[in-house]
């Protein structure tokens, strides 16, 4: 299997996730996944190409496209891909169980939708201007 089939895969499970997560409702920003992938493929370039030239890991060069960003290949810019496609997703399906309690307004954690912690300690403290 070359690093690219395995780059698809990954990216196709991550496009799936986020397909499924749109499907139940989520609308992630375009220009938040874009950001997100600008950002971890710099810094995937910045970081492969300091680990390739301190020997910590090498590509053999039959299994990868050719296309290459200083030592790193371009096949290593699937992942950032994948992440930036599936972040969404997760925070989608994750965020969904925490609940709010319908008769406090409070959530899970204690907190009320203006954000103090519940309970007596907060009821007596004042609000700083």
């Amino acid at each position: 299997m070359t690093y690219l089939v395995l780059d698809l895969v990954f990216v196709g499970v991550a496009a799936a996730g986020l397909l499924l997560a749109r499907l139940a409702g989520a609308r992630p920003s375009v220009r938040a996944i874009a950001w997100t992938f600008a950002v971890l493929v710099v810094m995937t370039i910045v970081f492969d190409n300091l680990m390739i030239a301190a020997g910590l890991f090498e590509f053999d060069d039959d299994q990868l496209v050719g296309l290459m960003f200083g030592r790193a290949p371009v096949e290593d810019l699937g992942y950032p891909l994948a992440v930036a496609l599936l972040l969404p997703a997760l925070w989608h399906w994750l965020g969904r169980r925490r609940d709010r309690s319908p008769s406090s307004g409070t959530t899970s954690s204690g907190t009320t939708s203006s954000g103090t912690t519940s309970g007596t300690a907060s009821s007596r403290a004042v609000d700083a201007p």
